[in-house]
């Protein structure tokens, strides 16, 4: 671990914010066709992803929206999943394999205090967090690590649901990815309009 990444990993999370991972029993829910009466992944995921694009995705669960991930890559392109929980790995990867899609996604599981994606620095289009940085333990580190994977010109869609994630919080998470060298270019459309939400560039 580098000396940012440590620092940022220890950094105070915002007074009475605490953290926890979203049970692994709610992916199937979470998944589920009741999902989409309010929240549309093809129609968010085809204003961003283009055939050929390499895009990592943090906090999957069990593919909600990696199914039209994998879809919008094509062949060529690349879905790197990464989440701590490998029951939601492995929902996810017989939900991939049933469609066949599991050729264009790469699982990986993490731990709480690091992505481990150092391998996959400068070479991401798009970075997808949505509804997880909330649940993470070192979130300064995480966006820290999100912004090296991406490419010159690469995007983060940070989503986070105010049901959950407090106003004070999701400021704390645009401080920490200002921090990490991203810079805002506006909110996204296409998504739920209670949402916290936010368009972020590496230049």
């Amino acid at each position: 671990m580098n000396h940012a990444h440590g620092q940022l990993a220890n950094e105070a999370l915002p007074a009475g914010h605490r953290p926890h991972v979203m049970p692994w029993w709610l992916g199937p829910l979470l998944a589920s066709p009741i999902r989409r009466l309010r929240e549309n992944p093809e129609r968010l995921v085809a204003s961003f992803v283009r055939p050929g694009d390499k895009v990592l995705e943090v906090g999957p669960g069990m593919g909600f929206f990696t199914l039209p991930l994998a879809r919008g890559v094509g062949e060529q392109g690349r879905v790197v999943c990464v989440d701590v929980q490998p029951r939601m790995l492995r929902g996810l990867s017989r939900r991939l394999e049933k469609r066949g899609l599991a050729r264009r996604v790469a699982i990986r599981q993490c731990g709480t205090d690091s992505l481990g994606i150092a391998d996959l620095d400068g070479s991401i289009d798009l970075v997808l967090a949505i509804h997880v940085v909330h649940e993470m333990q070192a979130p300064g580190a995480a966006f820290q690590e999100m912004a090296r994977a991406l490419r010159s010109g690469g995007k983060l869609l940070l989503l986070e649901p105010a049901g959950h994630c407090p106003e004070r919080v999701f400021q704390a998470e645009l401080d920490w990815a200002a921090r990490a060298g991203l810079a805002r270019i506006g909110d996204p459309e296409n998504v739920r309009a209670r949402d916290h939400k936010a368009l972020f560039e590496k230049t």
